[in-house]
Formats: structure tokens, C-alpha cells, sequence
């Protein structure tokens, strides 16, 4: 007969000590657990909102030609990771506190249920990361959606909270989105005031010459003054050929002579005035001529032209930019408005009792290897 290797296994104290401390560190808090949740935790309500950021791309004036069309567009990663984090701040929890009270939602039951209840007494950062352990964020980078589901101790308030985050979040993107339209058109709006201002003064500087030289239109007014310039020298040809007949029919002495030789004389006097008055034939240095006159007119009127021109360029790029900014607006789009609970689903009781088996299994295994582990090296 063979004897056996090993003899009969008995229960020693270590096993004993094994089974206490699986009994302590598994069963008690899996059992207390299950108690708390069954007795004292306080019932909580889901409401769901999702949404995402879209950009409405608007036809501009030549599509409109041939018709009305608008098309839908995602808005870019970047506004929807503003909005995730804007989500989580403090500032947002700040803003919903002080227009529903959270604390008052939040800390109604902390006396019955003071895991899942807030202390009334705690601070904005503690609101914060209880905030975040209540709203829970669910987000694809990738299309931009994003789904939260709200958790509050009455259906009423889950939703009020819910409608509460979307029009905080919406009125966040309009801001995004009019600061983003602002500096689009700033530096064209800088532009066209600028060009504004050389307007104005370029008509003012035209209208001060005019009232201080008294002429409107200088232009109008020289081929005035060259028809009567025309005339004189017109005049003085007959009052030449007409001198020219006296001196020929008639003796020295006679009277018709001198007068014609004097009509001859204003004649020539007053071309030389009028001719003075366009800068020629030399004269009076203290009189402005003409030419000076159309000289400083043009100068002006070359800057009102210019002034004109760039005015209409810079309002058309005004125009261009600030259509550009209005075609990239973004908004805040909801593809599930947020929703009004029925029934309780949380705190989900078997999933936190087998959350704290697993881990209290696991912290129960650990600690058996390593005292056998220890006990072996001995």
C-alpha cells in the first residue's frame, strides 16, 4: 500500500483569518452598501439635452440672383471644445446657481442622503465638483455632438437645469460668434472711417474756397470771362478799322478822330484788366489771377475725387467683410430638447453594489497573496 505525500488537510487559523477578513472587507461593505442605497439614498431624475455647434453658411447678393439657398454647415472642433469646457467651469455653475439656487436643489436631502447630497455649507469649488459628478458630458470630437444627461432629486428641477445649460451655452456661442464678426470687420470699418474723414474734409476745403473766392464754379465763370475777353478784342478790331476810315476821309483836328482814338484807348485798357485777371500781360501783383484761381480749384477738386473714389472702395470692402463675418455666424443647434423624467433610474443600485464587490473582492485577493507570499519567504 502506497502512503499518500501530503496528509489531510485541516483548518488552521490562518484559514479562519482568511474567511474573517473576506467577511469584513467584501461582505460588510457590499451589505452596507445595499443597505444605504436601499434606505437612504433619495431617488434621482435624468434629464437629457444634446446639441451641437452649427454655422449657417447664407448665399451671397450674386447667388441670390438665381435663387435663395442656404446650406448647413458643422461648426468647427474648436468652438465645440470651448463649449465642453464651458460646460465644466465654474463660471457657468456660478450663473446657474445664482439664477435657480443649486444649492437648494442639490442640498434639500443632504440630511437623509449625505453621499449624494450637497452640503449647503460648501464652497463655489466644491459646488463645482459636485456639478460635475451630476451633469455628465458625453462628446465626439469628431462630428462635435454632444449629449449631457442632468441628474437632480425631482424631474423639474433635472429639466430646469437642462434648459438652464443649453441657453447659457447658446448665449456663450453667440458671444464667440459676434466677437468673431467684430474682428472680421473691424479693421474695414477702420478703414471706411478713415476714408470717411478724408471726405469730409476734402468738401469742406472745396466749399471754404469757393465761399472765399466767390466762385462756385470756376470753370463756368473763366469761359465767362473769355466770351468777354472774345468781345473786346472783337471791338477793338472795329474800333481800329473804324479809325482807320476817319484818319483816311477826314483833316487832323477833327474831333471824330480823338474820340475814336479814345474808344480805342479804353478798349485796349480794358482788355489788359481782363487779361491780368487770367495771369497774363503782366499787371497787378496784388490781384489773385485766374490761373492760381483754377490752379487751387483743380488741386481741391482732384482731392474730393480721390477722397470719393477711396471712400466707395473701402465702403464696397466694408460691405464685402461684414457679409463674409454674417456667412461664418455660428449657433447653438438642440437635436434633443431636454427631456422630462417619469421614473427614477439612479443612483443605479446593482451597478454601485457590484462596482464596491468587485474592488472589495479585489482588495480582499491582494491582501491574501501578499500575506501568503510573506509567510512563504518565513
Amino acid at each position: 500500500m502506497i502512503r499518500p505525500f501530503a496528509g489531510k488537510a485541516t483548518r488552521k487559523a490562518r484559514h479562519w483569518g482568511l474567511i474573517s477578513a473576506f467577511a469584513i472587507m467584501v461582505l460588510l461593505p457590499v451589505l452596507a452598501t445595499w443597505a444605504y442605497l436601499s434606505v437612504r439614498a433619495v431617488e434621482q431624475y435624468a434629464s437629457t439635452v444634446a446639441f451641437t455647434v452649427r454655422s449657417e453658411d447664407v448665399s451671397s447678393a450674386t447667388d441670390l440672383l438665381g435663387g435663395l439657398s442656404t446650406s448647413f454647415g458643422g461648426g468647427g472642433g474648436s468652438d465645440s471644445d470651448i463649449l465642453y469646457e464651458f460646460i465644466r467651469s465654474q463660471a457657468l455653475v456660478a450663473q446657474i446657481d445664482t439664477e435657480l439656487d443649486l444649492r437648494s436643489y442639490y442640498s434639500r436631502h443632504v440630511d437623509a442622503d449625505p453621499i449624494f447630497g450637497f452640503d449647503p455649507d460648501g464652497t463655489i469649488e466644491d459646488l463645482t465638483a459636485y456639478w460635475q459628478r451630476m451633469v455628465r458630458i458625453s462628446y465626439d470630437s469628431g462630428s462635435g455632438l454632444m449629449e449631457l444627461r442632468v441628474l437632480a432629486f425631482e424631474p423639474d428641477e433635472a429639466r430646469a437645469i437642462a434648459n438652464a445649460i443649453f441657453s447659457n451655452s447658446s448665449e456663450m456661442i453667440n458671444n464667440l460668434s459676434a466677437i468673431a464678426r467684430e474682428d472680421a470687420t473691424r479693421y474695414a470699418r477702420e478703414d471706411l472711417e478713415l476714408a470717411v474723414e478724408r471726405l469730409k474734409v476734402a468738401r469742406e476745403s472745396l466749399t471754404a474756397f469757393r465761399i472765399s473766392s466767390e466762385i462756385v464754379d470756376p470753370t463756368a465763370d473763366i469761359e465767362g470771362q473769355m466770351g468777354l475777353l472774345n468781345l473786346l478784342q472783337s471791338q477793338q478790331v472795329e474800333a481800329l478799322i473804324e479809325f482807320d476810315l476817319l484818319n483816311n476821309a477826314t483833316r487832323d483836328g477833327d474831333p471824330r478822330l480823338e474820340q475814336a482814338r479814345r474808344r480805342i484807348i479804353v478798349i485796349e485798357d480794358r482788355i489788359r484788366d481782363e487779361r491780368r485777371k487770367f495771369g497774363v500781360g503782366g499787371g497787378a501783383e496784388d490781384d489773385t489771377s485766374y490761373a492760381e484761381t483754377i490752379a487751387e480749384f483743380e488741386r481741391l477738386a482732384v482731392d474730393r475725387e480721390f477722397a470719393e473714389q477711396a471712400y466707395a472702395i473701402t465702403l464696397a470692402a466694408f460691405d464685402s467683410a461684414r457679409a463674409e463675418a454674417n456667412r461664418q455666424s455660428r449657433y447653438l443647434a438642440a437635436y434633443i430638447q431636454p427631456t422630462l423624467a417619469e421614473r427614477s433610474e439612479f443612483p443605479s443600485r446593482p451597478l454601485l453594489v457590484g462596482i464596491v464587490a468587485l474592488f472589495s473582492f479585489l482588495a480582499w485577493a491582494i491582501t491574501a497573496l501578499v500575506y501568503y507570499a510573506l509567510r512563504d519567504r518565513r
